[in-house]
């Protein structure tokens, strides 16, 4: 039997390579695919109107005010972004992450007095949809503070917190954001 090195078969390298790479394209591969089949077709219509290569990661349905919400969590073109779309089909506003430098000065300027030993965990930039035109709500921005506990702030564009939420890693929902789809219903 031929040897590659002192006492080492070429058979036993060659197994034990074979494995490793096995080992090595389980670990490569793609996550799973949810099942998308409980979601209605104008829903995943709307979805892929405005985002037509998401690919979907993640989503809930979700009730708010008496209106169905359907949270999506998805990457198109190698970007993290998240939409809420409604039973018709409507988007209600979508996010996309983005990096610290592209924060707006005063949305810097008020987190990091609010939050002067804290640590950015993730930015995304929400932009509303009312009846069809976008525009830019604000920036969501979770934070680690100095006491190890992440805190979820949405700051509009011209640096007013208009709300603030501890994070619940438990929790099945996200903290509220400002209710639009809500109001007047009361």
């Amino acid at each position: 039997m031929p040897y590659l090195h002192r006492n080492t078969p070429v058979r036993l390298v060659s197994i034990l390579f074979a494995v490793l790479l096995l080992a090595g394209s389980a670990t490569a591969q793609e996550p799973e695919s949810p099942d998308l089949s409980g979601i209605p077709q104008p829903v995943m219509e709307g979805l892929k109107a405005r985002f037509p290569q998401a690919e979907i990661r993640q989503w809930s349905q979700e009730e708010e005010g008496g209106i169905v919400v359907y949270d999506f969590e998805f990457i198109q073109d190698g970007q993290k972004l998240e939409a809420d779309v409604k039973e018709d089909g409507s988007i209600f506003n979508w996010e996309k992450a983005i990096a610290a430098e592209d924060l707006p000065g005063k949305v810097k300027e008020t987190v990091t007095l609010k939050y002067p030993e804290a640590s950015l965990v993730e930015i995304m930039e929400i932009t509303a949809v009312n009846e069809g035109k976008e525009a830019l709500e604000g920036y969501e921005i979770v934070l680690k503070t100095a006491a190890d506990k992440e805190v979820e702030v949405m700051v509009a564009p011209d640096g007013k917190i208009l709300e603030e939420d501890a994070v619940n890693p438990e929790a099945e929902t996200k903290p509220q954001r400002l209710d639009r789809r809500t109001e007047g219903k009361n």
